[in-house]
């Protein structure tokens, strides 16, 4: 298994697990802003939030869909590094964006089945990065965090022409069985450290640092 795994703990939303996350080695945190979510937070809160982030760990606003006066604001008032973009949005909106805000950019793109690869080839054009996530299921209300997982055989031995981040399903149990089947050297985790929906926990945050990282 990789010994440089990048973890990034997405939807937090208090100090007290931000850090945690921190300090467990997180490389990434994510602060999710849809309102559906029960990981949502409010642009005041994440910005009180984010200014305690040390410099080194990347600052990662969720979006689902979002439009340019939504995101003018969210960049505005929240010191960020890093868009994700989790909704439908087109490799020509993911362009557009990247090209507007100038922050680097990370497109989630949802895999069931080998049908739902060729559109990674798509967004590596105009993405920092991709993140393989599972697909929601049909008539599902988010696009992430549902705690599912996909057949990781589907892109074993796979790479892109960007660094790409591995989700969905994720939990301290199963982390290193992924690592081993996909190569991923960068790991997503929301639900899979959570007491319960968006209520992240700090005993299983670093439980799943130190399995991903073993």
């Amino acid at each position: 298994m990789p010994s440089d795994i990048r973890i990034k703990i997405c939807g937090l939303s208090t100090a007290d697990t931000l850090s945690a996350a921190v300090a467990a080695g997180a490389r990434y945190v994510g602060f999710v802003f849809f309102a559906k979510s029960p990981r949502n937070v409010d642009m005041s809160s994440a910005a009180l939030l984010a200014g305690t982030v040390p410099a080194g760990v990347c600052k990662v606003a969720l979006t689902v869909n979002a439009d340019d006066a939504t995101l003018d604001q969210l960049v505005e008032r929240v010191p960020l590094d890093m868009l994700q973009l989790h909704g439908s949005e087109s490799p020509d909106r993911v362009a557009a964006i990247r090209s507007r805000f100038g922050l680097p950019v990370m497109k989630a793109v949802g895999v069931a089945d080998e049908g739902d690869l060729p559109a990674l080839l798509e967004y590596q054009k105009v993405a920092d990065q991709l993140l393989v996530d599972a697909k929601p299921p049909k008539g599902a209300e988010l696009p992430g965090g549902n705690g599912l997982a996909f057949d990781w055989r589907l892109i074993a031995g796979r790479r892109w022409a960007v660094p790409w981040m591995l989700a969905g399903g994720l939990t301290a149990d199963n982390v290193a069985e992924a690592i081993a089947l996909t190569g991923a050297h960068q790991i997503d985790v929301s639900s899979g450290v959570e007491a319960r929906p968006g209520v992240k926990d700090a005993r299983m945050i670093r439980s799943f640092v130190e399995a991903a990282s073993s």
